[in-house]
């Protein structure tokens, strides 16, 4: 076999699977076929100007058949009609000349039915007396293959004709037959055309709708198409690493709506990024510093520059507690925002819970310039951990006494609302701003970097802070002003007695139900 003969069989079993190919791959290759001639696989523009299209073409099919079954039910009556009112005139003429002739076979008494032919075409008019005689017949012709005998093509049919009978003083005399050339329902050819010619123009009509239609669903479904663009075209650009692409839609509708959340969740997600950038510059720089200093100590003692005594094994010694507290702060955020701490439920009197802090936290206070000042009414009772509580008051103390200047004051009271315990710990420290008021518990966020760095805070101590508050049901509100200091107060659920009971008891219930079972 040469090599022009394999070739054409070659390409007539291109397309069929190979006798070793697995059926599997048959399969696939006929999945993938289907795939292409599915809905889904047009374009939303294209799914719109074809479903526009078929909505018109729809509606244009059905007021077409509407039209056409009204038409062949009434058209045909009409036509009709005018064809019985046309020969029940004639009848009526011929009569009137009748009664002055007296002869209904003389041209003149006949000559109307004559005028009938003339003036309307297509149609044949016969006249009869009443012994079957004709006057009149415009559909005569001469047969010559039978002799030339007369013939008329007058309508077997009985509805293909119109009668009306020639009355003379109340006596029929004759009859006026009236038929259409070429029609079943006495149609003539005029009307048979302006019934055509209306139907032509329906089907144009319905094709020019379907065309505007085509069109109006093709622009609206690029007007509606465009903001979705936009906003994959600015998805597309985050997912290449272009954090500050947005969509900048507005407006009211649900697509402009989905760009203003979608720039607002962009806005959020760099944000976010900024402050993970943020915490690798400050977690290096945190780190960096007091590892630097243990290095160069170590060192120094290992090259005989210094002795290894008391004061330079202190100097070690407090810079890896720093380092101690810094990653035990990092370590409790990420476990309260893992929910991997458990947390106590517990009844906590938060009046002798904060004065106990209060305590503690006297000698920190002073050391730093400045003067405390504690206000609590007394049973203030809320159910949780009491050790969360107690860390979140803490960093709350240490935040006022981080940014108050020296000679300041801090004021730290404990109210009793509705249904609310509040504990407000307020100073007269450098405040903040409205903005930093919305970014202030957001983790690694610090208003002053510079002096906090100096402090030694991270800027995630607020951050513990809301998240032990979620934890407990409550929230936390923040007040202040640039200059006149700050005031955060920890909102808790207090502690309702008869709803504990009414729970306790239900609990009960369920566990003794479960026993019976």
């Amino acid at each position: 076999m040469t090599d022009a003969e394999a070739k054409p069989r070659i390409l007539e079993t291109a397309d069929e699977p190979s006798l070793g190919a697995p059926p599997a791959a048959a399969s696939v290759r006929k999945t993938k076929r289907k795939r292409l001639i599915r809905w889904s696989s047009f374009s939303y523009t294209t799914r719109v100007t074809l479903a526009f299209a078929l909505i018109a073409a729809m509606t244009a099919l059905v007021a077409i058949g509407v039209v056409s079954f009204v038409w062949e039910q009434h058209f045909r009556t009409y036509t009709a009609d005018n064809m019985e009112t046309l020969c029940q005139t004639t009848a009526n003429r011929i009569a009137a000349i009748y009664e002055e002739t007296g002869d209904l076979w003389a041209p003149e008494t006949t000559k109307p039915a004559a005028q009938a032919t003339e003036m309307t075409s297509g149609i044949g008019v016969k006249v009869t007396d009443m012994k079957g005689g004709t006057p009149f017949d415009s559909s005569i012709i001469i047969d010559e293959e039978q002799a030339g005998t007369l013939k008329s093509f007058e309508p077997a049919e009985r509805d293909q004709v119109a009668i009306a009978d020639i009355k003379v003083d109340g006596k029929v005399v004759g009859k006026v037959r009236l038929w259409v050339y070429g029609s079943e329902a006495l149609m003539r050819q005029p009307d048979q055309e302006f019934r055509d010619n209306s139907y032509q123009a329906m089907f144009i009509a319905a094709g020019v709708a379907i065309v505007l239609a085509s069109c109006i669903g093709f622009l609206f479904a690029r007007n509606l198409v465009a903001p979705i663009n936009r906003i994959m075209g600015a998805a597309r650009a985050i997912g290449k690493g272009d954090l500050s692409a947005r969509t900048n839609l507005t407006g009211e509708d649900e697509v402009a709506r989905l760009g203003e959340t979608f720039d607002a969740m962009a806005e959020s997600v760099e944000k976010d990024r900024d402050l993970e950038r943020r915490l690798t510059t400050d977690v290096a720089h945190e780190l960096r510093t007091p590892l630097m200093a243990i290095q160069a100590t170590v060192e120094a003692m290992v090259d005989g520059v210094y002795e290894a005594d008391e004061e330079r094994l202190v100097t070690v010694n407090s810079e890896i507690q720093r380092l101690s507290r810094l990653v035990n702060a990092l370590l409790k955020l990420s476990r309260l925002e893992n929910r991997a701490e458990p947390m106590k439920e517990e009844v906590v009197n938060v009046g002798d819970l904060i004065a106990g802090i209060i305590a503690t936290h006297e000698m920190f206070v002073s050391d730093s310039g400045l003067t405390l000042e504690y206000d609590a009414q007394p049973d203030v009772m809320v159910v949780g951990d009491a050790d969360m509580i107690r860390q979140a008051t803490a960093n709350l103390i240490s935040n006022a006494v981080r940014y108050t200047p020296e000679g300041g004051h801090i004021n730290v009271s404990v109210r009793k609302g509705g249904i609310m315990a509040s504990i407000a710990v307020k100073d007269t420290g450098i405040g903040l701003s409205k903005e930093e008021a919305r970014m202030v518990f957001s983790r690694f966020w610090r208003a002053d970097a510079g002096r906090n760095r100096e402090s030694g805070g991270l800027g995630v101590g607020l951050a513990v802070v809301k998240e032990i508050v979620d934890r407990h049901g409550g929230w936390v509100q923040v007040e202040g002003e640039k200059g006149k200091g700050a005031c955060f107060t920890i909102h808790i659920p207090l502690y309702d007695e008869e709803a504990q009971k009414r729970a306790g008891r239900s609990g009960k219930k369920r566990t003794s139900t479960k026993k019976n079972r």
